[in-house]
């Protein structure tokens, strides 16, 4: 690692359509992906290493099966992630001589365990790994015992390892997804030498704790060790026992686990299922539901109790709870699964109702939506809307990513994080010189771009600043996220405060305000962050936006600051 230039090569396994990649790119500039594999088995139309290279290019893509690649192939890196898939991981035999193990055929975690492993000394310093919420509780047989037994491998090898299980709608994102985020750190690295004490890091200063924080649920408290080989841990830990010893959030140190459940605490803007919706004009006929099919789609979604035989010839009652028809439109959306393609009425896709009375499924681009990737990203003249579902159905939600990325990259080096790479960034395909790649794509949906779910209080204070000729396009962008540079700090004006600032206008020339933006970050920076060629390293202060909304048209105002800023109140600008 580069700790000069801030660089962090990444090598990203498992990588879908590029989930990981957009939320650590989103994060920081620092993140570069240099290698990647992606490797869909029994299919051989690769749909999402398709999507994969038109967004970010073939170059250090790999479409094989991860199985097969050796290691020396794969080139050092400094972050290793990848969301590996749920099987059983249990140990099922050692290796003659060598002392090293191996688990059933297929399942991938030990193809992460083999990298690591024979990367020997120069294996990365950092892991970041994703997969379902359950797996600090399975097997059902073993409780737990799938996650010990990663946890035990991680630290022969080297690593602190902490993880917490994230609901992404209880941090305002737009989706209730579940899922367990794992972070190593090998003991040589510059975050584990920060770690003092365990339950410190777990509980305020590390990683998680700062990209999500929560309150300790009372009474929750675990702490153990991970005693034995990895086959004893396999064949012994929590044998017999009903539930698990982990808790959602933990950190483990030399096989020493101290593990709680936590409380999640978010006071920020939300986003809900309606706020990503596009307008009805936008949607193709065939997603609307035909009135005649809507009592099937009623009763898919329905309580029900049916009798079933099983195949032992037993008798037995299938019940199910109702679900909500149609889907709510004032909450995140349900966890989004691999079939909500397809027209067939089903239980789990999701249906709205809109303005107009009629019944629709989602579209793709608002299945992105839900997980935060960029509008349009899987479309591709080669892959169809069912298989677009699919592949969101198997993604992981992009703001999480962006929020770990950050909270890993301070970790790191011990200042904000800076990226010119948004996770709502449209990636063109690429390379740009193919052409023939969409010819047969129609337009892209041209839509209103999601909203968000807030309350505004006219009593903040709101910062209105100029913004300069050569960087109005920047700022007239349909984009979530923004970074505004204001002039050099010596000539900001010292009589604004800037721990009462919340809101910002950006002011264009000749028009005035109309967006508006909450202040995520107010920091000191320079514009050599963003575009190193300006070498432009003079201290500036810099904010960090997320849009809000717009008045209905420009509102002309004074700048009465250096004819560069206006520091007022929200209310008397929105009125």
């Amino acid at each position: 690692m580069d700790n000069n230039n801030h660089n962090i090569r990444v090598v990203e396994l498992f990588a879908g359509v590029g989930g990981f990649r957009i939320g650590l790119e989103g994060a920081s500039d620092a993140y570069d992906t240099i290698w990647s594999d992606q490797w869909e088995p029994s299919t051989q139309h690769q749909d999402a290493s398709l999507v994969y290279v038109a967004r970010f290019g073939r170059d250090g893509h790999c479409n094989n099966d991860i199985n097969t690649v050796p290691t020396n192939e794969i080139p050092d890196h400094d972050l290793l992630v990848g969301g590996f898939p749920c099987q059983d991981y249990s140990v099922a035999a050692t290796l003659s001589k060598s002392g090293g193990i191996e688990g059933k055929k297929g399942v991938l975690w030990w193809q992460i365990y083999r990298i690591l492993e024979e990367k020997g000394n120069k294996r990365p310093n950092y892991l970041f790994l994703e997969n379902v919420d359950r797996i600090i509780n399975s097997p059902a047989t073993q409780r737990g015992r799938d996650f010990a037994i990663i946890l035990a491998s991680l630290s022969d090898l080297g690593y602190i390892v902490e993880w917490r299980v994230i609901n992404a709608a209880d941090y305002g994102m737009p989706q209730r997804r579940r899922r367990t985020y794992i972070v190593g750190y090998h003991k040589d690295s510059i975050v584990a030498n920060r770690i003092d004490q365990a339950s410190d890091w777990l509980y305020y200063d590390g990683v998680m704790a700062q990209a999500f924080p929560f309150n300790l649920k009372e009474k929750t408290l675990s702490a153990f060790t991970l005693d034995g080989t990895i086959q004893e841990v396999s064949d012994k830990f929590n044998k017999g026992k009903q539930s698990t010893p982990f808790g959602n959030a933990g950190i483990m140190i030399d096989r020493h686990v101290t593990s709680v459940d936590a409380l999640p605490f978010y006071e920020g803007p939300i986003q809900t299922l309606g706020d990503i919706l596009v307008d009805e004009k936008f949607v193709p006929e065939e997603f609307f539901i035909p009135t005649e099919d809507v009592p099937k789609w009623e009763y898919e979604k329905g309580a029900k109790k049916i009798n079933r035989v099983s195949k032992e010839g037993y008798e037995y009652v299938f019940s199910e709870g109702g679900m909500a028809f149609p889907d709510h439109l004032d909450k995140p959306s349900r966890t989004m699964i691999t079939g909500e393609g397809g027209s067939a009425p089903s239980r789990f896709k999701h249906v709205v109702k809109t303005k107009s009375g009629r019944y629709r499924r989602l579209v793709p681009i608002e299945l992105e939506r839900l997980n935060m990737f960029p509008d349009n990203h899987t479309s591709h003249a080669e892959v169809s809307d069912g298989k677009r579902a699919f592949l969101m159905g198997n993604a992981l939600v992009c703001g999480v990513v962006e929020a770990i990325g950050k909270s890993l990259y301070r970790a790191i080096y011990d200042q904000e994080p800076v990226s010119s790479r948004p996770i709502d960034m449209k990636r063109d395909a690429l390379p740009m010189l193919e052409l023939s790649l969409f010819e047969n794509e129609i337009d892209h949906l041209l839509v209103n771009r999601p909203t968000k779910t807030y309350k505004l209080d006219p009593n903040k204070h709101l910062l209105i600043g100029l913004v300069k000729p050569d960087n109005q396009d920047y700022f007239l962008e349909p984009n979530e996220y923004k970074i505004y540079y204001t002039g050099k700090t010596r000539s900001f004006p010292s009589t604004i405060a800037l721990n009462k600032l919340f809101y910002f206008m950006p002011y264009i020339k000749g028009k005035g305000v109309k967006d508006l933006y909450l202040i995520r970050v107010a920091r000191i920076g320079n514009k050599a962050e963003i575009h190193p060629r300006s070498k432009d390293v003079d201290p500036r202060l810099v904010f960090e936006l997320l849009y809000l909304e717009s008045l209905p048209e420009y509102h002309p105002i004074h700048l009465n600051m250096l004819r560069t800023y206006t520091d007022t109140l929200l209310g008397k600008v929105m009125e």
